[in-house]
């Protein structure tokens, strides 16, 4: 079945605003925006202490929509703890495709939004769990250009130094130049509505920080380049299910430990499980951490613009607690030395820094150290 996009009729009747088309008409059409980079790279730094809240991406959980995941004591929470951005990742496409009503979506925005005003948290919009290939590039684009054409003018009033637009998340492994093209296409049509607006976009290949240090910027002065860091993935996914055969080896310690590193699982042979497998001996230490994140330092410092990274984490199903808080520590203490700003993935999901709900009491010592909390926060 062919999934259409939102239709403009249905856009209108949805915000509320008809009224506006003309003045929206009327802004030009070219890419850049009227920011400084001097700001952008304020901006981009506003976005540090991080954390996603994976609720409105939860594909899985049929009642999603239904349920008020994040109330003001998470908010309260998040605060206490020292946190001071929210990224939102959101599944729009799979709203759409399931018929699911857009207002619908919109209210549950909305509500993360006047919550996080009210508390003080940044907040990041993210186009989550979308369908774009190298095959149906030119009709998904459109379908993304028609979302965020809906949210720039639903948001165009939100302060550009609180709000920001992540515009695809994890593009998957295909031509790096294809998502090039298509992500220059969205920038295109968002500025089109507000050039002020800083964005946040990534590269190819689940927002790889080797596919982004061998590309070149975009040709707008206005945006954050984000990447995903889950290295070494042996590590970070071991036993993810999601992921298939090669993160069957579990027990895996942080840092790489030879006495108690465990036996590769047989299900992973063949695999890249079983490659990373023994790469883990050099991997699994701080310095090989400190060493990939260099890579994308220097690719940032090359074309002087600012660097966000946009998930950092360790799935908690079975890496050990102790390794889990030495690696977060890591990445977040490296990240810090070098000047990037860091988002947690996630708050209460599967790659949960708690020892069950979110509470206080139920935040482990070692991951209070981990994520910098003090009670003076």
């Amino acid at each position: 079945m062919k999934i259409l996009p939102y239709s403009t009729l249905f856009i209108n009747k949805l915000l509320g605003i008809a009224s506006l088309l003309t003045l929206f008409i009327t802004i030009g059409c070219h890419a850049q925006s009227s920011v400084n980079q001097s700001a952008v790279f304020k901006r981009a730094q506003s976005l540090d202490n991080g954390v996603s809240i994976s609720w409105l991406e939860q594909t899985w959980d049929k009642d999603v929509l239904t349920n008020n995941a994040v109330t003001a004591s998470d908010f309260k929470l998040l605060k206490q703890l020292g946190f001071k951005c929210i990224r939102l990742p959101v599944a729009f496409r799979y709203f759409q495709a399931n018929n699911t009503s857009a207002q619908k979506v919109i209210e549950h925005i909305d509500q993360i939004l006047r919550m996080s005003h009210l508390y003080g948290f940044k907040v990041v919009i993210c186009y989550h769990s979308g369908n774009l290939d190298d095959n149906n590039y030119a009709t998904e684009s459109q379908s993304i250009i028609d979302l965020w054409e809906m949210l720039t003018k639903k948001y165009y009033q939100q302060s550009d130094d609180d709000l920001f637009f992540e515009l695809y998340n994890e593009p998957p492994h295909m031509n790096p130049d294809i998502w090039k093209n298509a992500a220059s296409n969205i920038i295109k049509a968002i500025r089109k509505i507000d050039k002020k607006r800083t964005l946040i976009v990534g590269a190819s290949n689940f927002n790889s920080i080797y596919e982004l240090s061998r590309t070149t910027p975009l040709d707008d002065d206005n945006l954050i380049y984000t990447f995903h860091f889950y290295e070494p993935f042996f590590f970070t996914h071991q036993g993810a299910e999601w992921v298939g055969d090669q993160a069957a080896t579990t027990g895996v310690p942080f840092p790489y430990n030879a006495e108690n590193f465990p036996q590769l699982n047989p299900k992973a042979k063949n695999t890249w499980g079983e490659t990373n497998y023994y790469q883990y001996r050099t991997d699994g230490n701080e310095q090989s951490v400190r060493d990939k994140l260099q890579i994308v330092k220097n690719w940032g410092i090359k074309y002087n613009v600012p660097l966000l990274c946009g998930e950092y984490g360790v799935y908690n199903k079975y890496a050990d607690l102790d390794s889990r808080c030495r690696y977060i520590k890591a990445v977040r203490q490296t990240l810090r030395a070098i000047h990037i700003p860091g988002i947690l993935w996630d708050y209460n999901s599967n790659f949960s820094i708690f020892d069950g709900k979110p509470s206080l009491p139920n935040l482990p010592d070692c991951m209070k150290d981990a994520i910098g909390y003090t009670s003076k926060n």
